[in-house]
């Protein structure tokens, strides 16, 4: 009884160093993802249609909140292309609680030039502007937003996509940088101050 006294005592010992090693490793990786991606930073997520932020996005939000951003969000509609706006609007507001982004930090769009519509082309420039009044107004310095195929194609998402581009086109509001990869997820576009908003990063959606 004794031997197997000692040997479980032995094994606990063993998981337990285990388990120490494998926290210190992930608490450094973690704080070397914060240093890279700027912890602390003011980030805007910017979604075309609630639920955009579950279905694509909630990887990244719950790991953008646990390296400390200050996150908040951008919604370029309502919904209502089953005319259920307002229904979706309160469950977006739900949904980023659960994902740790307050309702006071949540903008929705509620505008007839930007419908709830994929057979709708959102006008670039005019996203573009939107977005960029958003991101000074807000000091936001990283912006979260879709890939280039606007992960499941819909021209709303893309739309948000090229017009993220359109600012980083312009030399007087960004200078693009590397790209940063992440272990999945959207497109990420890093911002800086002073000067404009996107000092980009771009990072290739794995998202299917």
């Amino acid at each position: 009884m004794e031997v197997v006294g000692l040997l479980c005592l032995a094994a606990a010992v063993l998981a337990w160093g285990f388990l120490w090693v494998w926290d210190s490793s992930e608490r450094k990786k973690s704080q070397e993802q914060a240093s890279l991606l700027g912890g602390g930073s003011r980030t805007l997520l910017v979604i075309a249609h609630p639920d955009d932020e579950a279905m694509f996005f909630a990887p990244t939000v719950l790991g953008l909140a646990r390296l400390r951003h200050r996150l908040s969000l951008l919604c370029f509609s309502a919904g209502n292309y089953y005319n259920q706006g307002e229904i979706r609007k309160k469950e977006l507001l739900q949904s980023c609680d659960v994902l740790g982004i307050p309702p006071s930090s949540v903008m929705v769009i509620d505008n007839r030039d930007f419908p709830d519509d994929p057979g709708v082309q959102w006008d670039t420039e005019h996203v573009a502007s939107v977005l960029l009044w958003h991101i000074e107004e807000n000091g936001i310095n990283l912006v979260v937003t879709f890939d280039a195929g606007g992960v499941s194609g819909h021209s709303n998402h893309v739309a948000l996509y090229a017009a993220v581009r359109v600012l980083c086109a312009h030399a007087s509001v960004c200078e693009c940088a590397a790209q940063v990869y992440l272990p999945s997820g959207p497109a990420l576009f890093s911002a800086s101050y002073p000067g404009c908003p996107l000092h980009a990063h771009q990072q290739r959606s794995g998202t299917s």
